[in-house]
Order: structure tokens, then C-alpha cells, then sequence
């Protein structure tokens, strides 16, 4: 029967999560519930893109970058690992998880070599500085 309450709300995320808590419970899966969003603000100006995503508990060596051909890829692959033992120090349980997450932005003219990324307090921090273009694009020559 809960197999059949969890298959009836299986494109509804809502409903699905409601339904994986009440069925497995577990501190585990609070941490990770919401793994995979990859919540995302992006900023424009003159001068750059600005990017915030949201990377809750994700180690930065699991975070991979990469911006090519005016597109930029964010992988992640995270593993969790949990063992609990009783007072004598015996595991009564262990549960290991893996995660991969990625998400593409299109953002075109932008300068390579430029691009800096820091996380501060689970959020990543992605600016991409835009590529200047010289004002006189005729190719014309000023005479002295």
C-alpha cells in the first residue's frame, strides 16, 4: 500500500517528498531532501554576469566548472556516508548516499580567463567578467 501512495504522486515533487519522509524517515534524508535544485539567481550589467547557487553541505573540491563555447557547466557529485554504533561501539547502522547534479547556463561574450568562483556559506559565487570590445570596430585608421 505505500508503494502505491508513493507511485500515485510520482511527478508531483511536493506529494513525493511528503511521502518519502513519512515512509523512511531518517536525519539523512533532512540533509539532503532538497539535493539536486541547484537554486540559482543571475545578475547582468555592462560588466559581467553575477551567479548565486545554492550548494548546501557540498564540499567545493565536489563542485567542477567549466565555460565553453559561451556556456557554463556546474557538476556536482556528492557522496554521504553515516554509521552509527551503540555504547559498546558496534555499528547497529551505516547508509551511504551519491549525488550527481549539473546544470548548463547560456551566457555568450564572456572573458575566459577573467571567471572567479568562491563559496561563502553554502552559496557559490560565480562572476563572469563580459568581454570588451574596442569602440572604433570599423577597422579605420586615424591619420595624424
Amino acid at each position: 500500500m505505500a508503494n502505491e501512495l508513493m507511485n500515485r504522486f510520482d511527478l508531483d515533487p511536493f506529494f513525493d517528498r511528503m511521502a518519502h519522509r513519512f515512509f523512511s524517515p531518517s536525519d539523512f534524508d533532512k540533509d539532503y531532501e532538497n539535493f539536486g535544485d541547484l537554486k540559482t539567481d543571475i545578475n547582468e550589467n555592462d560588466k559581467d554576469y553575477s551567479l548565486k547557487i545554492d550548494v548546501p553541505g557540498v564540499d567545493k573540491n565536489n563542485i567542477h566548472l567549466n565555460y565553453q563555447d559561451g556556456i557554463l557547466s556546474v557538476n556536482i557529485n556528492q557522496e554521504h556516508s553515516n554509521e552509527q554504533k551503540d555504547e559498546n561501539g558496534k555499528v547497529i547502522a551505516s547508509e551511504r548516499s551519491h549525488g550527481v547534479m549539473s546544470r548548463s547556463y547560456q551566457l555568450p561574450g564572456v572573458d575566459r580567463e577573467n571567471i572567479s568562483a568562491h563559496i561563502d556559506n553554502g552559496v557559490l559565487n560565480v562572476t563572469l567578467p563580459k568581454l570588451t570590445e574596442s569602440e572604433d570596430t570599423t577597422g579605420n585608421i586615424d591619420i595624424d
